[in-house]
């Protein structure tokens, strides 16, 4: 069986479920018995530091583990007791509600004293806070568009259309040089960071991890394209004012041009994304599919739960004046 040299390294094991889940992938112990799964803190660093290293099996691999692990009956068996304790978490956690409108209003309209971690960047953000923030979205925007994508096969009509055209910009265009994944690469470099795919996985924190595993969890399930949708317009309809207040605080900082870019093209491009996937991709599937109303709300709502986790774990960290890391960054900017 032929390992894969192509990924890259996993990252180190924080507790006995994500120890044992690597163990497996590399050959070396048996997979964590149901009882630990089911007792791991649902948001914590063990489970979804475990449930990323399933993931990361259906991207790009990990470094030293058999490409044949992707499909493995056990693994995929213990990746769905894995989800039931982190869906179940967040089910319990996200109030059941249907009125997408409603929603997609509340998205739209940020709050006068509303205080994010976009906020925090812009006003008073030091380079090394921005250079954690970088090191902490590199596990999504390293990959950025790849988790939405997989929702495609699964819509049609208004929304696959809409849906394809979005994801068509955050691809470039057509043009590699535009591919946001790749420019976000470039906003590393500028930053002094290491810009290889899945580096900092080692050092972001559990909400960071859990972000992306939303987005695997949502893209992977036909029954949750619902859930993929919601989270699609929640990240589209507030990221265009959010970036604007990135950018500022990447001038502010003194960081290079090219991680000035990155959020200026964000402003512009999600500004348009917004109207196409509130109208298109969104009104689309609910045309088509009108009783996936509670899960797209679900699945907005979700996100919007998460991304306070992170911005708790991020602005405590910062007003204490500690790293919100678990290793320190090297380099420099």
């Amino acid at each position: 069986m032929d390992h894969d040299r192509t990924g890259p390294r996993p990252p180190a094991p924080r507790g006995p479920v994500s120890t044992a889940v690597l163990s497996h992938l590399l050959g070396t112990g048996p997979l964590p018995p149901s009882g630990a799964v089911a007792v791991a803190p649902a948001y914590g660093d063990d489970l979804q530091l475990a449930l990323y290293l399933c993931y990361e099996l259906h991207y790009r691999g990990l470094a030293g583990v058999a490409p044949e692990h992707e499909w493995d009956p056990e693994l995929l068996r213990t990746r769905a007791a894995l989800e039931h304790r982190f869906l179940t978490a967040l089910r319990s956690d996200v109030p059941a509600r249907d009125d997408v409108a409603c929603v997609l209003e509340e998205l739209l309209t940020e709050p006068a004293d509303a205080f994010g971690v976009s906020h925090f960047l812009c006003a008073e953000g030091e380079l090394w806070h921005l250079r954690e923030y970088a090191a902490q979205r590199s596990v999504y925007h390293l990959k950025e568009a790849d988790p939405h994508a997989w929702v495609l096969p699964r819509l049609h009509g208004r929304a696959k259309a809409a849906m394809a055209a979005v994801e068509f910009d955050e691809y470039g265009g057509g043009r590699a040089d535009r591919v946001h994944a790749g420019l976000f690469a470039r906003l590393m470099a500028d930053l002094g960071l290491d810009t290889a795919y899945g580096r900092y996985a080692d050092a972001a924190s559990a909400p960071a991890l859990a972000t992306v595993n939303l987005m695997s969890l949502f893209g992977l399930h036909r029954s949750l394209r619902g859930a993929l949708v919601g989270h699609f317009a929640a990240v589209e309809v507030t990221s265009s004012p959010a970036s604007r207040r990135l950018a500022t605080a990447m001038r502010r900082a003194g960081a290079g041009p090219d991680a000035v870019f990155f959020y200026d093209e964000h402003v512009e491009a999600d500004a348009v994304h917004e109207q196409v996937v509130r109208h298109e991709v969104v009104g689309g599937l609910l045309e088509a599919e009108p009783y996936l109303a509670a899960d797209v709300v679900f699945g907005a709502d979700a996100t919007g739960r998460l991304e306070d986790l992170l911005a708790d774990r991020l602005l405590g960290a910062w007003r204490a004046g500690s790293s919100s890391l678990y290793a320190p960054l090297t380099g420099s900017p």
